[in-house]
């Protein structure tokens, strides 16, 4: 199947905000997805963005059944280990269903790794749902570990209320 992948531009972020809301249906937590194109378009593309993104598309004669050109997404950011220095985070990575099992995704991991590498991270860090043993399954095909399980590190969040508490001196 014929497709590219490229950083994403401010009119990406409508199809971006789609495919972030298919991502959240196929994970069940729509009730948590707050961010609105508007927000995609001020956090990606302002003079000191918070995150980054590649597109993967197809030419029009590959649309998708209702349409769209753009398939898939992979959001990520830089950050930083005390132990290992420069890393890049990839926060979410989504194929569109009747793309997948055609090397979008691993396209789009691909990117992202290349990308880091040239900004001198020497990790790619992400989650995924422990739910999601076809995705589970895709990274570690890919090399990627389970620190969960390997070093018995947890993924921790505090938000809304807990982190404006969190805040008070």
């Amino acid at each position: 199947m014929d497709f590219s992948i490229r950083a994403a531009n401010v009119d990406d972020c409508k199809d971006v905000a789609r495919m972030n809301m298919e991502l959240a249906e196929y994970e069940k937590v729509t009730e948590q997805v707050t961010i609105t194109q508007r927000d995609l378009e001020q956090d990606g593309f302002s003079k000191n963005p918070f995150f980054h993104c590649v597109i993967a598309e197809v030419p029009q004669q590959h649309k998708s059944k209702d349409g769209h050109t753009k398939i898939g997404f992979a959001l990520y950011f830089y950050s930083y280990s005390a132990w290992r220095g420069r890393a890049i985070y990839m926060e979410d990575l989504y194929v569109m269903p009747e793309f997948r099992g055609k090397g979008v995704g691993k396209a789009l991991m691909s990117k992202v790794a290349q990308l880091g590498l040239a900004a001198g991270c020497t990790q790619l860090n992400f989650t995924v749902l422990e739910t999601n043993r076809s995705s589970v399954d895709f990274y570690l095909r890919r090399g990627c570990s389970d620190v969960t399980s390997e070093m018995g590190y947890h993924f921790m969040s505090c938000c809304g209320d807990a982190m404006r508490q969190l805040a008070q001196p």
